[in-house]
């Protein structure tokens, strides 16, 4: 039996909250809200970014994804306090971005960092002895000073990783590449300077940029509403927030679980 009626298509926006540094963790989480987005059929997204940056590949991955995405949907970029680097790169997987003037935005590069405890190990009078199988297996190893072989191919490495970074931005903002490259030196501008160098498209607040997404899609501004999508908490975090609404307590545990985790990484690869 074929139902006679085509669904209708909700008059809701959809509405996705991207906050803290982009990682693993947050790339699924995204990616399950983008699928959602695409089943659900909502014929706009909110994209709300609030972020310094983060890993060079999750970033990468969101933003491919939002490129396919917007071949059905409309998607509006809303940047917050701070949208910088891997925020960037997110953001401009979008088809429109908002930005308050005085988000702090920019911050286009790649660093990749290593720490060098050589003189404090000799100080204390601790060595390591390391069996390798090639001459660069323990490239960045903290207890001994780069080669300048090493330095060029970490060099090489960021070079291509930034070329990347650069085509993304040209691309997404439909800006020429060597343009892109006259400020895409790791300096943070604010969402006016970003407005004049052709980063974003708008000035204005969540508010502006959810009435914008709404007028793309066809809708009522004043009539159509933000639907957020977020991923279930645990139920121990349930009864938690429902603590908090009954009493004013609770207990915020989401990003110390990710601190003690990325603190002693010796090695990070990301966007600041």
């Amino acid at each position: 039996m074929i139902w006679p009626f085509k669904p209708r298509p909700t008059k809701q926006i959809a509405r996705i909250e991207i906050n803290g540094a982009i990682f693993s963790e947050t790339r699924k989480n995204v990616l399950k809200a983008l699928k959602i987005v695409k089943e659900k059929k909502f014929p706009a997204l909110l994209l709300r970014i609030d972020s310094p940056g983060g890993t060079v590949a999750d970033s990468q991955e969101i933003y491919e994804a939002l490129k396919k995405l917007r071949k059905k949907v409309k998607v509006v970029a809303s940047f917050g306090n701070i949208s910088a680097s891997g925020g960037v790169y997110i953001g401009v997987g979008a088809e429109y971005i908002v930005s308050n003037p005085g988000t702090i935005t920019g911050s286009i590069g790649v660093i990749l960092r290593g720490n060098n405890l050589e003189r404090f190990l000799d100080k204390v009078g601790v060595s390591f002895k390391v069996i390798k199988s090639g001459p660069y297996k323990d490239i960045l190893s903290f207890d001994r000073e780069l080669t300048a072989e090493e330095q060029t191919i970490l060099q090489e490495m960021i070079n291509v990783s930034y070329q990347q970074f650069v085509n993304t931005v040209a691309q997404g903002r439909n800006l020429d590449v060597e343009k892109v490259k006259s400020f895409a030196d790791g300096r943070i501008f604010t969402g006016q300077q970003a407005l004049e160098l052709g980063m974003v498209d708008r000035l204005g607040t969540e508010e502006d940029a959810r009435r914008w997404a709404a007028e793309l899609a066809g809708l009522n501004p004043d009539q159509a509403q933000c639907y957020t999508i977020e991923q279930p908490k645990p139920l121990w975090n349930r009864i938690l927030s429902r603590n908090k609404s009954k009493s004013g307590l609770g207990v915020a545990i989401d990003w110390v679980k990710f601190e003690l985790v990325t603190n002693g990484q010796p090695l990070w690869l990301y966007r600041p």
